[in-house]
């Protein structure tokens, strides 16, 4: 199917309301079409995921459960996170053209890291105050959002605090990564940003989840890989709603729609299994990372009952085989948002 027949059906399908019934249906067959998955349902699938990440954030939940059950063939061990009922957004105009030109250009391998970052970043600059006020609103309905955000932002992190902290413990090998990569500590400058403009409690998450970002990477058990980097997505989603992630990976799955179907049973198993992974474990926001720096990454794991991610590939399976499938190929030009730039920008 050419291109420009793919992006019509995702054009016709995006800015319908969410029917979980139909994406169910459409994950099954993707399942049972495996190296054969067609690009029509894979676009259709896509675009479900990218209405809910632009037009109705209180749907995202709801929509990555019914995939992830459906996928992994199982329940999820976590209570369902209620939606706001209310009618998806109005997309902005020129919001599809847009989202559509960074697909194609991410697909064909023309965005460094700058780029892809700026260009997913401007797609959720186009959202409107509504849509932003609805993902704060929508973001206390995951758990231990309140009760994290209720206190003032949290300070920055102290380099030499991390470089004092015993061998093996959690500041130890926040420390040695950070250092070792040349790395910024808390990866952007808070103010210039605007951070703490935004509404309750999106400046609270927004600035936790830039000094611990790989902080979730040790003690979830993600390293920074480019497979790796798709699934914290997920997980950093089902966290919190994390909603830049919504949109990172709607633009992953619509570039797996217009690639060849061989690499998507490795998208799907990895998006899948991290999100649950996510919905099942404690909310690390709810980590005071300031008074753990002395313990050990499984001496936190115990404390708080959370289990590494169960990885269903090598974390290393796009550096090392190539090509696994030109859809892992493609899309890993998409995870040089975290390694090369490292901006987490969201809404």
């Amino acid at each position: 199917m050419k291109r420009a027949e793919i992006e019509n059906i995702f054009r016709g399908a995006v800015d319908q309301p969410i029917n979980l019934d139909r994406v169910r249906d459409l994950t099954r067959r993707l399942k049972k079409s495996g190296r054969k998955a067609s690009s029509h349902d894979r676009i259709e699938l896509a675009a479900g995921l990218a209405h809910a990440a632009f037009l109705a954030p209180d749907r995202v939940a709801e929509i990555y459960d019914i995939l992830a059950k459906t996928w992994l063939e199982r329940d999820l061990s976590a209570k369902d996170i209620e939606t706001l009922n209310a009618a998806s957004e109005h997309a902005p105009a020129g919001l599809w053209e847009s989202f559509w030109s960074v697909v194609e250009d991410a697909a064909d391998g023309k965005l460094d890291a700058l780029a892809i970052t700026e260009r997913t970043a401007a797609l959720g600059g186009e959202m409107t105050e509504a849509f932003v006020n609805r993902v704060a609103q929508m973001s206390h309905k995951y758990p231990g959002v309140s009760e994290a955000s209720r206190g003032d932002l949290p300070a920055k992190i102290d380099l030499e605090t991390l470089a004092g902290q015993p061998v093996g413990s959690i500041g130890a090998a926040f420390h040695h990564l950070i250092v070792s990569n040349a790395f910024d500590l808390e990866v952007l400058d808070r103010s210039k940003i605007g951070l703490a403009a935004l509404p309750a409690p999106l400046d609270y998450l927004n600035t936790r989840i830039l000094q611990a970002h790989d902080l979730w990477h040790i003690t979830a058990g993600y390293e920074t890989t480019a497979l790796h980097e798709i699934a914290l997505s997920a997980f950093q989603m089902a966290q919190f709603g994390h909603n830049y992630s919504a949109q990172f990976l709607a633009i992953v799955f619509a570039v797996g729609a217009i690639s060849p179907a061989s690499g998507y049973k490795v998208l799907m198993d990895t998006v899948t299994t991290s999100w649950a992974h996510g919905r099942e474990t404690y909310p690390m926001m709810l980590i005071p990372w300031e008074d753990v720096w002395h313990k050990s990454a499984d001496e936190i794991r115990a404390q708080y009952g959370i289990r590494p991610y169960d990885r269903p590939y090598r974390a290393d399976l796009i550096e090392r085989t190539a090509p696994i499938a030109n859809l892992i190929r493609k899309i890993s030009s998409l995870i040089s948002i975290f390694k090369g730039s490292r901006k987490s920008i969201t809404t």
